[in-house]
């Protein structure tokens, strides 16, 4: 049996993934929403149910899930409406765009999303729930942890390693070989020439640490 492809939250982000799977030929049933007020309507002529609708009416046999939710510096809201669902049993489907570019052996974690533009290149794998925004570009053997989100226009250099739940900010450059700890945070713009730790917040040319986690 063919599952319905249905999508958690029905904001910007959502909107750029309802873009790329449409582009990409595949249908979506429905968008489930938390707020009420968005409940009943269309985006997209996709209709909006409510979750408690939604539990109460599919199984996980049913249905592929896509994640919607977004993240801006902090990864934690989206991980946790991952989490939730993977411990009700549903599995997430991977939304690739038309003009993305992935390597044949390139490894992409359950629920990945590669938006539009961006670049994978061989021998970098990619954990679950990882977002690569639009013209992000991952070089050769990569490696990136589950919940990371590489945000618009980040240049990821060969052999870079990120660990789990990081935000990767806007624009940002992050050179060859270098190590990027769990939990932290890459300021827009930012050029990182040296490992950050976990926790750990990083801004400017070259990126020095702001915060600690």
């Amino acid at each position: 049996m063919t599952r319905a492809i249905m999508i958690l939250g029905g904001g910007g982000h959502a909107r750029v993934l309802i873009e790329a799977l449409l582009r990409s030929g595949a249908s979506i049933a429905a968008i489930v929403e938390s707020d009420p007020a968005t409940v009943g309507g269309l985006v997209r002529s996709i209709p909006v149910i409510a979750e408690d609708d939604f539990l109460g009416r599919f199984s996980p046999d049913q249905v592929l899930l896509v994640n919607g939710i977004g993240s801006i510096k902090k990864t934690e809201t989206r991980q946790r409406v991952f989490d939730r669902f993977k411990g009700l049993g549903h599995d997430f489907h991977s939304v690739i765009d038309p003009s993305a570019v992935v390597a044949s052996d390139a490894v992409l974690g359950e629920g990945a999303q590669l938006i539009a533009g961006s670049i994978i290149q061989p021998g970098s794998r990619l954990g679950s729930n990882v977002i690569v925004n639009t013209g992000g570009r991952v070089d050769h053997d990569c490696v990136i942890g589950d919940h990371v989100h590489i945000a618009p226009g980040v240049t990821l250099s060969g052999g870079v390693r990120i660990g789990a739940g990081s935000h990767i900010g806007t624009g940002s450059t992050i050179i060859q070989g270098i190590t990027i700890g769990a939990h932290t945070i890459i300021g827009a713009g930012a050029v990182v020439v040296r490992d950050v730790k976990d926790g750990e917040t990083v801004v400017g040319i070259p990126a020095k640490v702001i915060a600690h986690g």
